[in-house]
């Protein structure tokens, strides 16, 4: 979450920063956080005022009366209960006032940055770079849910029979393919220096928080209720959250860190073409980068980690496109935001495969996620995250820009990771 000092210090550019994001009533939102902080640093005056004045006085009542002075030091007596019944007060309109600022300043997303375009939707967003070779496919080339079913290898009434719509079952050399994909981005990203872990996929609200999917995607998490545990929509929240109260040393960082789990999404209110076969799922995989570093060297981390995500797909033979999200269009928490797209030859259409963000402190201010300098300063960290890949959408890819009359041709890089060349 932005920080006191961040809206305190650049109240109008915090306002305009909002405003690019579409954040509605920017303007009233931090105006409303700077009058409860005025309250909370008020009561807080007062409070350590009353405290000063009944530690004075709870010093003089013993030197009073032996004094003899027996009536001030009555006097004192009862100006001390006065004051300790104040500042219970004073201590309960405090928090309460803390209380309401913390909740306030989890509604507001992150400030975006200079260059990230103006923009409110997916249309505006900026398209910077193109790569990989255009695919040529035979006038009768099938969509990815026909090749599945051809080929045997994904069946998805069948996962409807035993979960529903969304929840796909992968066989024979489609669960090859999904194992021989997470194997091959986890051993590039341990090549390119990530230490691998195997985070739970279930965490409480507090790691929810600290990412920041709480409170502004509760309606996109599944909860289990009876334990209050969210299954995650991403490895970033488990793997982040590792850090969530510490407080690093310099040289630990940069923090590189992947994992590979199954990713969880009610995707509420998505429909038609756009939730076909693997297009939209509520359960998928996906192998995440996680990096924690200094802020003068996160801009670095951010481009090695665009770096990394290209190398993947130019190994994997995609056509792809790069796009630096529009204000509208990034999530609540990032400051900026790359989003890696890969073209579907037989859908005609780009696939979002991967979203590469830096969150600046945003989610650092969160879980209290610091660092200590060399001249022994406490300062909060950057954090950093991005697909290296997401799953389904690759597979719908690879199924589809591979098909040939013989069968569906396997990339070079995963040959050895499948074990076949060839799905036929």
């Amino acid at each position: 979450m932005l920080t006191i000092k961040q809206i305190t210090e650049n109240t109008d550019a915090v306002v305009r920063g909002l405003e690019k994001k579409h954040f509605k009533n920017a303007k009233e939102a931090i105006e409303q956080v700077l009058a409860l902080n005025n309250k909370r640093r008020s009561t807080q005056t007062l409070l350590d005022n009353n405290l000063a004045e009944v530690n004075t006085l709870s010093k003089s009542i013993g030197q009073l009366m032996k004094e003899g002075k027996k009536d001030e030091a009555e006097t004192a007596k009862a100006r001390v209960g006065q004051l300790k019944e104040a500042n219970k007060t004073l201590q309960a309109d405090m928090d309460q006032a803390a209380q309401d600022l913390q909740q306030l300043l989890y509604t507001i997303p992150n400030v975006p940055y200079d260059e990230v375009p103006e923009g409110a939707t997916a249309e505006d967003n900026l398209v910077v770079k193109m790569g990989g070779m255009e695919t040529e496919l035979p006038k009768d080339a099938l969509p990815h849910w026909e090749l599945a079913k051809k080929y045997d290898i994904i069946d998805f009434d069948l996962g409807v029979k035993i979960t529903g719509a969304g929840f796909p079952v992968y066989k024979g050399k489609g669960a090859r393919l999904q194992r021989a994909l997470i194997n091959f981005f986890l051993d590039e990203a341990r090549a390119s220096g990530y230490t691998e872990i195997m985070p739970p996929t279930v965490v409480n609200a507090a790691s929810g928080y600290g990412t920041g999917q709480l409170p502004d995607k509760e309606g996109q998490m599944y909860h289990c209720e009876v334990d209050d545990l969210y299954l995650i929509p991403t490895a970033e929240v488990p793997v982040t959250n590792i850090y969530r109260d510490v407080i690093l040393d310099e040289k630990q960082l940069p923090i590189k860190n992947c994992a590979y789990t199954e990713c969880f999404r009610r995707e509420a209110g998505s429909y038609g073409k756009d939730v076909r076969g693997l297009n939209r799922l509520h359960e998928f995989s996906k192998v995440e980068l996680v990096r924690i570093d200094k802020p003068e060297h996160s801009k670095q981390s951010h481009q090695e980690m665009l770096d990394h995500v290209e190398g993947l797909l130019q190994k994997l033979e995609l056509p792809y496109r790069i796009l630096r999200l529009c204000g509208g269009d990034m999530s609540f928490t990032a400051a900026i935001c790359y989003d890696f797209e890969v073209y579907s030859e037989a859908q005609k259409r780009w696939l979002e495969v991967s979203s590469v963000s830096n969150f600046d402190t945003y989610q650092a201010n969160r879980l209290k996620c610091r660092y200590r300098t060399a001249e022994k300063k406490t300062e909060l960290c950057h954090t950093l995250n991005g697909s290296a890949l997401a799953l389904p959408r690759i597979v719908a890819a690879l199924l589809e820009n591979n098909q040939t009359p013989e069968g569906i041709r396997i990339p070079k890089a995963l040959v050895p990771y499948c074990g076949f060349d060839i799905i036929d």
